[in-house]
């Protein structure tokens, strides 16, 4: 697979994972779980296509969210 086309597959997939990870915490369900991991998800994806496309700041940022999705995980379970 090239570079564009993983590109967008990371793309497309972490800003669903991310968009339906707002849903579910925002919903309060008692979906935190599995909300905390597409949120992981949705930053290692997105930090998989900042590594790619060189977006050093985007990728900085994911680290970020990463942690958010940790404390939440740990903090849920």
């Amino acid at each position: 697979m090239d570079k564009a086309k993983l590109i967008t597959l990371f793309e497309v997939t972490g800003s669903v994972s991310a968009m339906v990870y707002a849903l579910l915490i925002a919903s309060n369900t008692g979906n935190e779980i599995l909300g905390f991991s597409l949120l992981l998800l949705s930053a290692c994806l997105f930090g998989a296509w900042g590594l790619l496309d060189r977006r050093w700041t985007f990728l900085a940022l994911q680290f970020f969210y990463a942690a958010s999705a940790i404390i939440g995980l740990v903090r849920w379970a």
